[in-house]
């Protein structure tokens, strides 16, 4: 799944090996050409990104093609792609998918929201209609942890739902955000949803699942 975290982390990586080049510290390039290296390898990051095959309808064919790295992404892309226009039939729309896509969905975007701005943003959002089908969508492909992650805190949301919501804005962050997060009680889980990221690897996981499905992501 490429996310905006995902590209980040690859502008950094690009910003290391340009400063040190293959032969480390010793190799600094002057800073004048490091400028203009680092801003052509962003560019070229985000133009790779940007200018990804998008299908509109997905093939067994493009599956088997697709690497590991990229088919987790083109299958949200596809999944994106069949939301009409008009965003008051997307639940309605989201309904209509086999299991399989729905689950794919639903831990893409909580995935997504939690990493830009934790559980809070995730329940404050729109995709906190999903929250109560969490569980089983990581339930769904094997990710058990985050099944009883999103278990507790879907549990704490709807029992500490009016402290959550006190101090929230249109933003969903809050009026002074220092206190609104101080007494938020979904804090303590996003620390524990980063963790979990890097011990128990769901990009992979996710992939497997899609390979296994095949033909419940297959348009055609």
């Amino acid at each position: 799944m490429f996310k905006i975290s995902d590209l980040i982390t690859k502008i950094l990586f690009v910003a290391i090996l340009s400063l040190f080049g293959c032969s480390g510290p010793t190799s600094i390039k002057k800073p004048d050409v490091l400028s203009d290296t680092f801003k052509k390898n962003i560019r070229k990051v985000l133009d790779d990104y940007e200018n990804r095959p998008v299908y509109k309808v997905l093939t067994s064919e493009i599956i088997d093609r697709s690497s590991d790295n990229d088919l987790l992404q083109i299958v949200i892309d596809n999944l994106s792609e069949k939301f009409p226009s008009d965003n008051t039939k997307e639940y309605q729309t989201f309904l209509s998918w086999n299991k399989p896509q729905q689950a794919i969905y639903i831990i893409s975007i909580l995935e997504d929201e939690i990493n830009n701005g934790g559980f809070s943003q995730y329940y404050y959002n729109s995709s906190g209609q999903y929250a109560n089908l969490a569980p089983e969508a990581f339930k769904m492909v094997g990710a058990l942890a985050f099944e009883n992650l999103t278990i507790r805190t879907n549990k704490i949301y709807n029992m500490e739902y009016s402290k959550i919501t006190k101090y929230q804005d249109d933003s969903g962050e809050g009026i002074g955000i220092s206190k609104s997060h101080e007494e938020n009680p979904l804090n303590k889980f996003d620390d524990e949803f980063y963790k979990l990221e890097k011990t128990e690897n769901l990009e992979k996981l996710l992939v497997k699942f899609i390979r296994k499905n095949k033909i419940q992501f297959v348009d055609k």
